[in-house]
């Protein structure tokens, strides 16, 4: 098994890099770059300035103008060998400087990655506490009037999408009754406040995002565990467990409980990465500035250093969480031994 996991912590250099070079490349040759916007910007300066008329003038950026464009934006040299370069520098620890923001990317997404971190900590704890217990009572009480009203509830929940529930409760809880602030991560006084007054002005911010984070995992894994669960509990060693004299709590606690925390383990390992990556679409309703929110303007604005840093950063936490999905399910089956 060790020898399996070191394999494919080797693998993830080579995945990396093709993922890389990939997103590179297209970032190369995709429509409407930094370099068209900056020629667009140039023009409309020109025209309302009233220097831009008469055919000659149309481009309003001279050769020496427009090659030294094509060098900040390193665009002066072949893609492969620009690529070569920007991997170079990560090695070193430096993801280039964001055209948008003009601060170093490394910089840039370290003021971000702690708040989505945050929301995304707290939706998975929340996620796999409330949801395990759920679905176990919900296996063992199948049918029961509780489990249907449960059933109908999470159902409710799952078919209104995260954003379109932000949207519901900043409109009547925040912006009319007033009980929650509109949007924003913390009070503009935050610094201000003592130890308990900035715990509590963190969770009246976060209640409501973390709802809408909270509604789109909650079905799912609810019901990934009673199903389950339900089928180890129809198989026939939990029945011959029974049958030989334990009690049906023994047979569902010692028995048929860990062969249904597989595809529990499993799904742990993929959700490392969303853990930062976070909905662009929540963090824009509440004017929360995290990191999803930050990969998607950067993809508007074509700001092609912050973007390669997210994927860079997206691919990590995707391949690690592959591996951890591995360890998990090692630890929690035993029949499973990689080689």
């Amino acid at each position: 098994m060790r020898d399996y996991f070191i394999r494919r912590f080797l693998l993830i250099p080579p995945t990396l890099f093709g993922i890389t070079l990939i997103v590179f490349f297209i970032t190369r040759f995709v429509p409407g770059g930094p370099m068209e916007q900056a020629i667009a910007q140039a023009r409309a300066a020109a025209l309302q300035s009233g220097t831009g008329g008469g055919a000659g003038q149309e481009m309003a950026l001279s050769e020496d103008q427009l090659d030294q464009l094509r060098e900040y934006y390193g665009f002066d040299k072949p893609w492969y060998v620009a690529y070569v370069a920007w991997l170079g520098n990560v090695c070193t620890g430096d993801f280039g400087r964001s055209y948008i923001y003009h601060e170093p990317v490394i910089d840039v997404i370290a003021q971000r990655l702690p708040i989505s971190t945050y929301y995304g900590v707290v939706t998975l704890i929340l996620t796999y506490l409330i949801c395990i217990p759920l679905g176990i009572f919900k296996a063992v009480k199948h049918n029961s009037v509780m489990d249907n009203v449960t059933s109908i509830l999470v159902f409710v929940g799952y078919a209104i999408p995260g954003y379109v529930l932000g949207a519901i409760l900043v409109v009547f809880l925040a912006a009319r009754l007033e009980w929650f602030p509109i949007g924003g991560f913390v009070s503009y006084e935050f610094e201000d406040l003592s130890f308990g007054g900035k715990v509590v002005d963190l969770l009246h911010h976060s209640a409501l995002p973390l709802i809408c984070y909270l509604i789109g995992s909650f079905a799912f894994v609810t019901f990934l565990m009673k199903n389950h669960l339900m089928d180890n509990l129809a198989a026939d060693y939990v029945r011959t467990a029974v049958a030989k004299g334990i009690t049906f709590k023994d047979a569902v606690r010692k028995h048929a409980l860990r062969n249904s925390m597989i595809p529990i383990a499993t799904n742990f390992g993929h959700q490392v990465s969303f853990l930062i990556m976070g909905s662009f679409l929540i963090e824009k309703i509440f004017d929360i500035d995290g990191f999803g929110l930050l990969g998607f303007k950067s993809v508007l604005d074509r700001d092609y250093p912050v973007v390669m840093g997210v994927i860079l950063l997206g691919a990590v936490l995707m391949l690690l969480g592959n591996v951890l999905s591995d360890i998990l399910v090692a630890l929690v089956d035993p029949r499973v031994r990689f080689k």
